[in-house]
């Protein structure tokens, strides 16, 4: 149980750094990012970087969420629910904010 307040807490702390990123604060991301990206560009960067996290961390409360359906509900089918939106939250998130960093950066690293 401790393990999925853990990721709850995981998926709260991705969000509230995709909404700082979002707002145009990219002091949470690596530096190369910060530096390769051109003074206009930062805010259309940021925002679709922040949206990335933003999905990513959603997918991971929910996750949280379906696990500890599954826990007090023993319904073990909220656990497969959880799973599959995990994955395709980490995998659309993922790939927005890949596609931020390729479009502004020309690359991840």
């Amino acid at each position: 149980m401790s393990s999925t307040i853990g990721t709850f807490i995981v998926g709260i702390v991705c969000i509230f750094f995709g909404i700082s990123n979002m707002k145009g604060n990219l002091s949470s991301l690596h530096s190369y990012h910060r530096h390769r990206v051109s003074e206009e560009d930062r805010i259309p960067f940021g925002k679709k970087v922040g949206l990335g996290t933003v999905i990513a961390g959603g997918s991971i409360v929910l996750f949280s969420i379906f696990n500890t359906l599954t826990y007090y509900l023993e319904i073990p089918v909220f656990a497969l629910i959880g799973s599959s939106v995990l994955a395709i939250g980490l995998v659309i998130g993922l790939g927005i904010s890949f596609y931020a960093m390729f479009k502004y950066n020309k690359g991840i690293f």
